[in-house]
Order: C-alpha cells, then structure tokens, then sequence
C-alpha cells in the first residue's frame, strides 16, 4: 500500500488515532496534512514526520466551523493542488444517557463527531473529484448497535449513514467514501472515563484486550488505498469481535467459571 506522490487530510492528527494514522500514511509515502484544533501537538506531530523524512505540513483546524474548513481547502488547493485522500478522524467522547445528556453536550459531541464530517466532504469534495480518491470515516461500534450514550450513539450511527450517501453521490467522480468502526483502542480519549468502564468492557472482547492505534491505522490505510478500489458505501469494524457476540462470549465466560 503505497501512498507514494498522495496527498491526504487527517483530522484530530494531534494525538490518538490521528497521530498514528498520518504517521503510518507518511511513511508510506503520502504528504500528509496533519491538521487539528490543538495547534502545539499537530505542530510537533507534523515535525516529527518531516525529521524522519516524511512529508507533511501542519494546519489550524476548528473541525466545528465551515469557515476554518474553507481556509484549509483554499490552502491545500494553493499548495499541492488536489487531494487524493480525507481521514475525518476527530472526534469527542460523551458517557450519558438521554435524560442526562444536556442539551449543551448534545450539541457539542454532534457538531466535534457528526458535522465535522459533513463540512470534511462538503468543502473537500472539490479537491478530491479532480483526480478520484478515497473518503474514510471514523465512526465506531457505537453506530454499529444500540448504546447507552445518547449523543455519542447517535453521532457515529449518523456517521455511518452519512458516508453511504456521500458513497452514492461521489461515485460518478471516483472517489470513494467508507466508515471505520473502531472497538476500544487504547487512545486518550478511551482512557477519558473511569478504568472500570474499560475493564468491565473487556470482558465482552472476545479477543480478551483493547485494540493499539496502529491496528486501526492500518484499516484506514486499506480503504485508503488502491487495494480497496472497489469498495465503497460500506463499514469495516475493528472490535476484536465485541459486535459479533460479545455478550454471549461474556456469559459464556461466566458459565464456564
């Protein structure tokens, strides 16, 4: 998988999944734009790439605000012309449920985690139409199931259904769009809650530990890449098999104790 002469966007690139993301993309050969509110860690992440030979240039961005996605377009269009590839990567976490959730919260996980991806593939799109390229997603297992956290829930299940429109409406231009549904990935934004929260949870991962950045790196990496020419519109989950009968393995588990 070669990104040899491609130039992707990588949104929250500052720290957790981002980070390693545009890190693996780099060595592979893609300039990468590491973009993120948090202009000290995008800034190092971006430096860090170019000392070990890498290609990347770092950008301001308010995933939040069109105008802050408009000035990143106007930029890269400036500088590399075109764009063969977009993570939107960002994201918040928000434990509660609908009586809980205020209606402040709501809006700020929608707006990080759900119209961050719409403006992403609004103000993007002309970039990438010009020569074909590949739209990732980061959702999460959340937009897979029934979960307990409202507005968290809800922004990746909106995630998923936005990206198969955007699969529908892109394909005349040969730019396909694609969601990852990561399981728990031993990030910071993991870590945001209580250890019991994580603890409890892997008792449910067949697979029996959290998931490394890099893991899912590499996921983002395939349907970035022209190995997954012909996939578009669909999902990749990478939960170490928690979607797929976690709770009878737990129970499983216990029955065997």
């Amino acid at each position: 998988m070669s990104f040899q002469g491609k130039v992707v966007l990588v949104t929250g690139a500052g720290s957790g999944m981002g980070k390693v993301e545009s890190q693996l993309l780099a060595q592979r050969g893609a300039k990468v734009w590491v973009t993120d509110i948090s202009s000290t860690s995008a800034q190092q992440v971006a430096g860090e790439i170019v000392a070990d030979g890498g290609l990347a240039e770092f950008h301001a961005l308010d995933v939040t605000s069109p105008d802050s996605w408009q000035q990143l377009v106007e930029r890269i269009d400036d500088v590399d012309g075109g764009l063969d590839g977009l993570v939107n990567n960002a994201g918040v976490s928000h434990r509660a449920g609908i009586v809980e959730t205020t209606v402040e919260d709501w809006h700020r996980v929608m707006d990080i985690n759900l119209s961050s991806v719409f403006y992403g593939m609004k103000f993007c799109a002309s970039l990438l139409v010009r020569g074909g390229g590949s739209i990732v997603n980061v959702s999460s297992i959340a937009g897979m199931l029934g979960y307990f956290a409202a507005g968290y829930g809800a922004s990746k299940w909106g995630v998923r259904g936005l990206s198969k429109v955007g699969a529908l409406e892109f394909a005349e231009h040969d730019v396909r769009v694609n969601s990852i549904h990561p399981g728990l990935v031993d990030t910071p934004l993991l870590h945001s809650g209580s250890s019991e929260f994580v603890d409890t949870s892997l008792e449910s991962v067949p697979a029996g530990r959290v998931a490394d950045s890099e893991e899912i790196a590499e996921s983002v990496a395939f349907l970035l890449s022209d190995a997954a020419r012909y996939i578009t519109g669909t999902e990749i989950v990478v939960d170490g098999g928690l979607t797929s009968g976690g709770i009878y393995h737990r129970i499983t588990r216990e029955l065997k104790g």
